[in-house]
């Protein structure tokens, strides 16, 4: 079980290496992530108070409230030198994917930068051009 967040890549350009890291989960969290039925493209990260937490990410099977915040569990030493690389280079934390790793559910996050739209319209004019290019290559 895989849940990528496809506009990741479209809205941010993605710095640096990915981290995995552990989520805290009730049941029935667990259970809508199992059936893939949660939603990460409008999540980020937060650190508060030496505690990093997912906020925004939609798990609607949580009837009282599917978008609280989650808390990660990472070690204290890769929640300081994020915080500091994330306030030096004014970046954010966002989730890639969220994924099982044999019983254990996994969330990956990645450092990133958010992209200005006239970057955002050149990616898709590359990726228009790339595909023309493939189709060229095949019909060839």
């Amino acid at each position: 079980m895989e849940i990528l967040n496809k506009k990741a890549t479209f809205h941010f350009e993605l710095i640096g290496d990915r981290i995995e890291c552990g989520i805290v989960l009730s049941g029935l969290e667990v259970k809508s992530i199992k059936e893939n039925r949660t939603d990460i493209s409008n999540a980020y990260v937060k650190i508060i108070g030496g505690e990093a937490f997912l906020v925004n990410a939609n798990m609607p099977l949580q009837t009282d409230d599917p978008t609280r915040s989650r808390k990660l569990l990472l070690h204290k030493d890769q929640l300081t030198q994020l915080d500091t690389k994330i306030k030096q280079q004014k970046l954010t934390l966002i989730p890639t994917k969220l994924y099982t790793k044999g019983r254990f559910i996994k969330l990956q996050i990645a450092q990133a930068k958010a992209k200005r739209s006239f970057e955002k319209k050149e990616s898709i004019k590359q990726k228009d051009l790339d595909r023309e290019a493939q189709r060229e290559l095949k019909d060839s």
